[in-house]
């Protein structure tokens, strides 16, 4: 008997590790489903999206059942298994933050816990503000409130806003001319749970992103948190492209252009200015060839579904084109015609397009066209006594239906024109809401 004594102990070691792992597959599948994560999603997503990451595999049905969204927007859960995404549906806006009640079931009937998150996919304004002994950056709060976000310098004539929200980059400029880049970072809360509740941006010290002294800097960021720097020193030769990652590290770019660069929003590539035209190129570690899009076109605005964007081009008879770009096709003319195209934003996949037209001398005329993705007029509105601050443009918030502009009162032609002002454009209307505040440029702030 006391021979089988090794054995039995021998199989008990063997069998114990076995018994134990299916004693806690057993307790782990008696226990509740668990939300591990859940944080903003893409603008590829829509106006306003969430992703949930769950312990198990979800139902879909049993989450748009049994959860609630205040106020009552119509909204989707779409995806399966673990990972699934909130969408609301389009042609709604958001004024105001959102709760949301989180509850449902996982593929063997067991219940999540429910629980309660605060949320607020709007974004706020950035202005670069004139005060009595330069500029400063300030921001808008949704309660109306401006904040100010950075020192005040001799002049900011570059703003760039991360596209994850963490933070600004400006280009500075001092009493001699010289030009120097910064950055500045950013903690939003704008999505929280329970009573932990949303917060105001809290802005850090501006921190120098190379040296002073410049004699231009160009900036580009995109929805990774990284930022396209084009500087050039004092002395030939001495341009410079650097790719800044959003903790801080940089890396040369062996690139050439003919003009400001930039980043793709979901990151990966940059469009590049050459003299054949606009080529977009992989950023490294990746390699694959550059592709070339010929002809004298100007990159004007991105769209926020991938892929997608829109293009300026030039003609030689002086006319000027808007042209919606997507993967694997031909460029798409929208509008041609003889006035200047300052600006335009794109809302989707280019569902709905918006221009900026100038046309005249002296008291130029200003006019907005809402067009479709075939080029088709939806509406068309004259704005009246207002023109466009040179060298800014048109901002979409697909939250809240909404452009952005820095727009002029026209004042007496013999006269210095009066100081810009940040106005709100309804998308869907086109009216106009002007912004109690001066300011040399205006754009949005991303939710982080």
């Amino acid at each position: 008997m006391n021979r089988h004594r090794p054995r039995a102990r021998l199989l008990l070691a063997l069998g114990f590790p076995t018994l134990l792992a299916f004693v806690q597959q057993q307790a782990l599948q008696r226990q509740p489903p668990r939300l591990d994560r859940l944080s903003s999603a893409p603008a590829s997503f829509g106006p306003a999206a969430l992703q949930a990451r769950f312990s198990r595999p979800m139902l879909a049905p049993s989450l748009q059942g049994q959860s609630r969204l205040q106020p009552a927007l119509g909204h989707r859960w779409l995806g399966e298994g673990d990972r699934l995404l909130l969408a609301l549906s389009a042609g709604q806006r958001v004024l105001a933050p959102l709760t949301l009640t989180l509850a449902g079931r996982d593929r063997r009937g067991l219940g999540l816990a429910e629980q309660q998150w605060r949320w607020d996919p709007r974004p706020r304004v950035l202005a670069v503000v004139p005060v009595t002994s330069g500029e400063q950056l300030q921001l808008r709060e949704h309660d109306g409130r401006w904040r100010s976000l950075s020192p005040i310098w001799p002049k900011i004539p570059g703003v760039e806003a991360l596209g994850d929200g963490s933070g600004v980059a400006l280009a500075s400029q001092d009493e001699q001319g010289g030009f120097r880049v910064w950055k500045v970072p950013l903690r939003q809360r704008n999505l929280a749970q329970g009573r932990q509740g949303l917060a105001p941006v809290q802005a850090e010290s501006p921190r120098p992103l190379g040296p002073s002294g410049l004699m231009f800097a160009h900036l580009s960021a995109n929805r990774r948190g990284q930022l396209l720097v084009q500087s050039g020193g004092q002395e030939p030769g001495e341009s410079l492209t650097q790719l800044w990652t959003r903790q801080g590290g940089a890396r040369r770019l062996e690139l050439s252009a003919t003009g400001p660069m930039r980043l793709l929003p979901e990151g990966g590539a940059v469009v590049v200015p050459q003299i054949e035209g606009l080529s977009l190129r992989a950023l490294p570690p990746q390699a694959t060839p550059p592709q070339t899009l010929p002809g004298s076109r100007d990159l004007s605005a991105f769209c926020p579904r991938a892929g997608r964007a829109l293009l300026v081009r030039h003609w030689p008879d002086y006319r000027r084109s808007l042209e919606l770009v997507e993967p694997g096709q031909a460029p798409r003319q929208l509008w041609i015609g003889s006035q200047a195209l300052v600006a335009s934003a794109c809302g989707g996949g280019g569902e709905r397009i918006w221009a900026l037209l100038v046309e005249g001398r002296g008291q130029p005329k200003l006019t907005l066209l809402a067009l479709d993705r075939q080029g088709r007029l939806l509406r068309r509105q004259h704005l009246v006594g207002w023109e466009l601050e040179p060298g800014t443009g048109l901002h979409f918030d697909p939250s809240g239906d909404r452009l952005l502009a820095a727009l002029r009162p026209l004042g007496p032609a013999d006269r210095p024109p009066p100081p810009a002002r940040p106005v709100l454009i309804d998308a869907s209307s086109l009216q106009l809401t002007p912004l109690d505040r001066e300011v040399q440029q205006a754009l949005w702030l991303p939710p982080g």
